[in-house]
Order: structure tokens, then C-alpha cells, then sequence
């Protein structure tokens, strides 16, 4: 992908029929369904993956163009761990060759990478693209992508706790002082804006141990399109369908009093 200009974003939003004001700042997806489209195909599940690591081009690829402030893809749990051996191993191949086939996509397009989750057994190649990714991409202004890869929300929120706690026992930050922003500054995704809209495909009706806090008032959608089959008509729709909702936060929409 070329870097997008400036034009090229107005065109994509008008295209897209939504006011800017109404567009979401940031989105997180849970994409769901890579092995149950292999399956439907007599493929192996890792085929599945491979064909959704370029769906993940295309939608960070809009995401981009549309100019969105931020963009979390929910890829590798910590409990995918559990899958078969073969199938771990070859997923690792295919993070840490998209990492390093789209990193100068990124930088061209001044795209920051964020890592969530947790470091410790990733394997030293993808921990290598990770960083490389990070650093490389450090001073970039544009759209965050946030790869949430070995990620846990309540290990997430745990190791939030005990680093605020270390702050505590060292005199750095009293109890009382201790609110939902240090909360949020503790968290893999500090800086980063919380998700307006929260975007699950295969039809399945969970969050899944993603993003816990930060999705308190995010908007729900799914769609039953498995993540290989998701499309940028697929999310557009999802952008479209946000831009229609009435967000209170838990106050009162006069317009339905």
C-alpha cells in the first residue's frame, strides 16, 4: 500500500456517506473463525490463518485511509496456547512474516505499532519482529495498530495492579491518588484511545478476554462471516452501523425518554 494522502482520506469518508464527527476513533476486533472456514474447505486450519493474515492487510489498510486514530486486532490468546503444537508453530511463522512484510507499509504510512500481551514465551523471531516493529515505528503520528498476541485482559489488569502497587511501596504514588486514569497509564494499551466500536466476526456472542476495561462503553458488533470471508464492505457496514447508534454512557437519550 501506498502512503495515504490527505485527499485520499477525504474521498474515502465521503465515500463511505458518515459525517467525520460520527466516525469512531478507535476499533478493536476479535477475529474470529479462521479454522471453521478451513474446515468448511477441507483445509487445514492453519490455511485458514494464512488467508486471514491478508484480510488483516485489507482492514488495516481502511482503517488507515479512513484516518482512524487506532485499530486492536485480538490474534493469539493466552490460551491458544492449548491449540496443537504444529498449529502454534506455524502461526508464530505467520505473525513474524507479516510483521516484517508490512512493517515499511506501516512506516511509509506513519502507522505506530503497540504490542499487548505478554512477552514471555513468544518465540525470539517474533519477539524480534515485534520490537523492530515498536522501535522503527516510535515517532509515527498517524493510525495506531495494536497486535494483541499472547494477550489476556485479567493478566492484563493483574500486571496493572502490581505495577501500580510497586509505585505505592516506594512512596512514588499514595492510595488515595490511585484513580481510573493511573488505572489506564498501567494498562499494554496506555496512550492508546479506548474502542468506540468493538467488531467480532464468526457470530460468536463474547468479549473472550479482550480488553476488559477499556471496552466499558464500546459499541457491540458481530457478524457471522467468518474473519477470512470479513471484507472492507464488511467494515464499512460496521462503521456505518456505529455511526447510527446513540451512545449515552450511562446517561439518557432524550430522543427515547
Amino acid at each position: 500500500m501506498a502512503a495515504v494522502t490527505a485527499e485520499e482520506t477525504a474521498a474515502a469518508r465521503a465515500a463511505l456517506g458518515i459525517p467525520p464527527q460520527r466516525l469512531p476513533r478507535s476499533v478493536a476486533v476479535i477475529m474470529d473463525g479462521n479454522g471453521r472456514w478451513a474446515r468448511a474447505r477441507g483445509l487445514p486450519r492453519i490455511a485458514g490463518h494464512a488467508a486471514g493474515a491478508e484480510v488483516v492487510r485489507q482492514i488495516v489498510t481502511e482503517a488507515v485511509r479512513l484516518g482512524l486514530e487506532a485499530i486492536c486486532l485480538y490474534s493469539f490468546s493466552m490460551e491458544n496456547w492449548a491449540r496443537p503444537p504444529e498449529e502454534v508453530e506455524a502461526l508464530m511463522d505467520l505473525y513474524a512474516e507479516y510483521l516484517r512484510r508490512e512493517r515499511q507499509t506501516m512506516l511509509d504510512n506513519s502507522v505506530r505499532f503497540r504490542h499487548l500481551g505478554r512477552r514471555e514465551g513468544l518465540p525470539p523471531r517474533v519477539l524480534a519482529e515485534l520490537d523492530t516493529c515498536a522501535r522503527q515505528t516510535a515517532r509515527a503520528t498517524g493510525t495506531w495498530l495494536c497486535l494483541a498476541l499472547n494477550y489476556g485482559s485479567r493478566a492484563e489488569i493483574a500486571e496493572a495492579v502490581r505495577r501500580i502497587a510497586r509505585r505505592v511501596a516506594d512512596g512514588r504514588l499514595r492510595p488515595e491518588q490511585v484513580d481510573e486514569e493511573v488505572i489506564s497509564a498501567a494498562l499494554d494499551t496506555a496512550g492508546v484511545p479506548d474502542p468506540d466500536l468493538l467488531i467480532r466476526t464468526s457470530g460468536e456472542m463474547r468479549l473472550s478476554n479482550f480488553l476488559l476495561w477499556q471496552i466499558s462503553y464500546t459499541e457491540l458488533y458481530v457478524t457471522d462471516a467468518f474473519w477470512p470471508d470479513f471484507t472492507a464492505d464488511h467494515f464499512r457496514e460496521a462503521l456505518r452501523c456505529y455511526a447510527c447508534r446513540r451512545r449515552r454512557f450511562g446517561g439518557v437519550n432524550e430522543s427515547n425518554a
